[in-house]
């Protein structure tokens, strides 16, 4: 069974620094709860074709994974894919400027769940839906208190 969760969130901050902060793979660990750790394996800033291993906790269970940008349209959308890794899996994430000063961030995982994950893909997308409403809830309460981006443009 495919999974495929899409979630939203609207920031009262600027798209451009939404984008530069939620498209650096670096600030994960600070709105993921699950992401423990992300190394690089290309140079930052994030551009096409960067690799990056992340080291997470989901459903009780270490996961560590790679994934690469395959597409990048700055301050629009960023989609990266697992290059390796226990679940191959496909985030996207969307900003869409409401107004000059608001933004609509949307993020999507999708994937085809292989080996256990496969049987248990229905509980799986529910428990990723709900994580990823809590990620995206630190994420605008991080950037509307004030946290700025510290990375360069997405």
């Amino acid at each position: 069974m495919a999974v495929d969760v899409t979630t939203e969130v609207v920031i009262e901050r600027p798209a451009h620094e939404v984008a530069m902060f939620a498209g650096d793979p670096s600030n994960a660990p600070r709105w993921y709860a699950n992401i423990q750790e992300v190394r690089w394996r290309t140079d930052p800033p994030v551009h096409l074709g960067s690799t990056m291993d992340f080291v997470a906790r989901f459903l009780g269970r270490r996961l560590a994974y790679s994934y690469e940008i395959v597409e990048l349209v700055p301050d629009e959308r960023l989609v990266m894919r697992t290059a390796q890794g226990p679940f191959p899996m496909e985030t996207t994430y969307t900003w869409e400027a409401l107004s000059p000063t608001s933004t609509r961030m949307t993020l999507r995982n999708r994937g085809e769940p292989t080996g256990f994950a496969k049987i248990t893909g229905s509980a799986m997308a529910g428990s990723m839906r709900h994580a990823n409403q809590k990620d995206l809830a630190a994420l605008k309460h991080l950037l509307e208190a004030g946290d700025r981006p510290r990375s360069g443009p997405v």
